[in-house]
């Protein structure tokens, strides 16, 4: 599927694996409580943060650092997860953004290079997505990015504050790549 030394770049941003030594910069945007109401852990909070990172570096996920490649500034995180290879899918998840990059194009760039080598290059027939069905930023730009929202499901993950999300799902086709990816071009 992927292996856990995959490089995904374009010219404004690189995307790595999560190492150890990426957590400094990645807990100094983590500080700020508030970025995981919609979050399935409080990343500011050490033994959370450790927790989130625990699947990504036993390689049960592929965890990316997003590195703004003119600011040569981490910038958040995203990953690959529950990779189908008979079903041939995949998906994009786990991603989070500091405060001051959310809503500056990163998250599309991002997730366009991520859609790009699921098609191009894995040749997945689907990759999925999901948030909290409250999460109206995160909706948003999902559906603008051209995927189609398929459904929710009740009550379906725990989340930070104790909460119980709902938890809406949303896909792209490998048939719908060609249209998404011409039209973010």
């Amino acid at each position: 599927m992927y292996t856990q030394n995959l490089i995904l770049e374009n010219d404004r941003l690189q995307m790595r694996p999560l190492s150890k030594s990426d957590f400094p910069s990645l807990k100094m945007l983590a500080k700020d409580a508030g970025l995981w109401y919609y979050f399935t852990y409080d990343l500011s909070v050490e033994s959370e943060f450790e927790a989130w990172a625990k699947p990504a570096l036993d390689g049960e996920r592929l965890q990316f650092v997003v590195v703004d490649k003119k600011a040569q500034q981490v910038v958040g995180s995203t990953g690959f997860g529950n990779y189908s290879s008979r079903d041939l899918r995949i998906e994009i998840g786990w991603t989070w953004l500091g405060k001051e990059f959310q809503g500056t194009g990163v998250n599309q760039a991002m997730k366009l290079l991520m859609l790009d080598f699921c098609f191009e290059t894995l040749l997945v027939k689907r990759v999925e997505m999901k948030t909290d069905v409250l999460n109206l930023p995160a909706r948003k730009a999902l559906l603008k990015l051209g995927a189609v929202e398929e459904g929710i499901l009740r009550s379906h993950t725990l989340l930070t504050n104790n909460r119980r999300r709902d938890t809406i799902y949303y896909s792209v086709l490998d048939r719908e790549w060609k249209r998404i990816k011409d039209a973010n071009s």
